[in-house]
This record gives structure tokens, sequence and C-alpha cells, in this order.
């Protein structure tokens, strides 16, 4: 199965929007904190899914926003998600109740302390580092292990244990 969705890490005052996902119970990233983010919805641009999911889950509206990388998810034998990874340090609008769970702004220093993905830390890691535009490939186990790791198509010998 093949899936396609966005992410995005808004950034304000040395924050990023965080959603800690505790509120579906089959849920996969069930919780795990994340980003801003979803499926896209049929004919959709990376950009419109990224401007409406992020309307959808927060009740803001971008108005600047980055493209930052690219991240393949290879879960188990029979999931591939392609993930536009994105920032943005600019909206308007009026926050909203998320109906996948609890908004928070929080400490860029502090995000490494949070429970996260193993590869979310290798992503953040390549966005601290203001690296450009990046093609990320992570490989999971179904027990949410992180078996491969490669960066524009180069294996990364550590990954494991990163630190954001």
């Amino acid at each position: 199965m093949v899936k396609l969705s966005t992410l995005c890490y808004i950034e304000q005052d040395g924050k990023y929007l965080m959603l800690h996902r505790t509120v579906k119970e089959n849920d996969i990233n069930k919780d795990k904190w994340i980003g801003v983010g979803g499926h896209f919805e049929k004919g959709e641009s990376p950009e419109e899914c990224l401007l409406r999911e992020v309307w959808e889950e927060t009740g803001y509206t971008l108005t600047s926003w980055r493209y930052r990388g690219i991240v393949t998810f290879v879960y188990g034998e029979d999931v591939v998600e392609y993930m536009s990874l994105y920032t943005a340090d600019g909206f308007t609008g009026t926050p909203i109740a998320c109906d996948e769970g609890e908004l928070e702004w929080v400490e860029k220093s502090k995000i490494g302390e949070l429970e996260l993905w193993e590869g979310d830390r290798i992503f953040f890691e390549l966005l601290e580092n203001e690296q450009p535009f990046f093609s990320l490939k992570l490989v999971y186990n179904t027990d949410d292990v992180l078996e491969y790791a490669a960066l524009d198509g180069k294996k990364m010998k550590d990954f494991r244990r990163r630190e954001c």
C-alpha cells in the first residue's frame, strides 16, 4: 500500500507546534509527538494538502512555509509512505482544539525529551542544521524499530539514538 502525506513543523519564538497523538486507539502514532499534517485527498498537490491539514488540525492559515524534504517511510512488508516535510514560520487565525490529540508549543531544545519516532530525530537534526532539500528513507519493522536510514540515497551508518 502506497500513501502520500504531508507533515509540518510550525515555528514561533524558538518553539515548534507539536501534536501529542492521544485520541485514536488504533493510531500508529499513538502517544507519539509529531507535527501537523495528514494524507492527501484525491487530486491534491503537496501544498494543497499541507494548507488544508494545517487548517483542519490547528485553525491556522499558513502564510509562510518551506518545503524541506521528502521522507520515504517503509513500514513492514506492506506500507510505503511518501511524506512531504515542511516548516512554516508565518500563519494567521485562531487556534482550535485538534481531534487527534493535544497541540502544544514546545521549545526546540526540549523536542528530544518527547516520545518521538526514532527517524523523526534524524529529520529534526537535518532541519536544525538547515540541511538543503533532502530525501530521507526510513525503514521500520512492525515492532516500530528503525532498521535502516538513508540520506540522499546514501546509507546512514550512525542513525540510532540521535538527539534533537
